[in-house]
């Protein structure tokens, strides 16, 4: 008996999950963008750290967005989840296993050993990764950029690049494509660009994320925080002022009429890059009754371990 594939009687070809040759080279422009940060990392040294950044920061915007068209335009509208238990990176596969350690192992290098990113000591200069985003700090602040720069900007890459994959894939719904284009605003303005512009105008004033509320920014009301914004004259009396307000009065009033997801899915950066970025691995997570639980636990033990260190 033959155990060729008779295409005309499978509700779906059998190699749908496969990239297409645009998608290929989507990938393949992301790549390159994505070596071009690995050979700073390595401390490489490029000619000229400004065109090397936008080429890296480029190729991996305009690969999202081409893969995004060739996977979404090219279909009618609704949601497409094709292939996503096919793919190894979306299904538990060995490029999904790379890449969360990979993830893993940035998010440690972030917080404790940012030295290994190239952060400056001693006073001295940026080195490696750190460095290549030097010219994109000083434009925007006239200062050197730090861990935290990085980060911020290849975050706010992932939300806008993937959020315009998301819109497409939801443009039949206007109200995903509202909620998408909201969180995309708000990382952008609120998380990256108006901080760093705020630095220009008050450099004594303390970075300050005007949509991350209290406990998300559990320091924000630490000893020297509140110095900063006394000493930050107006507009840092501003700054702590609305703090409080966004915690008793703002975030109370939206919730009761809205519930969480005024915050969660239209402002938060957090859910913004969940609902972009991770919106194609939302599939794996634990949809049980014990992990709901579990959550609620880990959610308000967090909740009273961040009062009481803001008490104390």
């Amino acid at each position: 008996m033959s155990n060729k594939l008779n295409h005309s009687m499978s509700l779906a070809t059998p190699d749908a999950h496969d990239l297409s040759k645009k998608q290929k080279l989507a990938v393949g422009l992301g790549v390159v963008g994505l070596f071009i940060l690995v050979l700073a990392l390595f401390n490489f040294k490029l000619p000229n750290t400004t065109t090397f950044l936008t080429a890296a920061l480029s190729l991996i915007s305009v690969g999202i967005i081409l893969f995004a068209n060739d996977a979404y335009l090219a279909k009618s509208k609704g949601i497409k989840n094709d292939g996503v238990w096919f793919k190894s990176i979306s299904s538990r596969g060995t490029l999904g296993w790379i890449t969360g350690i990979v993830l893993t192992s940035f998010y440690i290098v972030l917080y404790f050993f940012e030295e290994l990113l190239g952060a400056a000591t001693n006073g001295g200069e940026n080195t490696g990764l750190i460095a290549l985003f030097d010219p994109l700090s000083q434009l925007l602040s006239g200062r050197p950029a730090s861990q935290w720069f990085v980060y911020g900007t290849l975050y706010t890459i992932a939300i806008l690049a993937f959020g315009y994959k998301f819109i497409l894939k939801y443009r039949h719904n206007r109200y995903e494509q509202i909620r998408t284009i909201s969180v995309m605003f708000f990382q952008l303005a609120f998380a990256f660009l108006i901080p760093e512009f705020m630095y220009v105008m008050n450099s004594d004033l303390p970075y300050y994320d005007f949509k991350n509320v209290w406990p998300l920014n559990y320091y924000n009301f630490e000893q020297y925080r509140i110095k900063s914004f006394i000493n930050g004259g107006t507009i840092g009396m501003f700054m702590l002022l609305f703090g409080l307000l966004s915690i008793f009065v703002i975030t109370p009033i939206l919730t009761f009429k809205y519930g969480k997801r005024w915050y969660c899915s239209w402002v938060c950066g957090c859910g913004g890059l969940a609902e972009t970025a991770g919106d194609s691995f939302r599939h794996l997570s634990d949809k049980s009754q014990k992990a709901w639980q579990i959550e609620r636990w880990v959610i308000h033990s967090v909740l009273v371990f961040v009062v009481l260190m803001t008490v104390a």
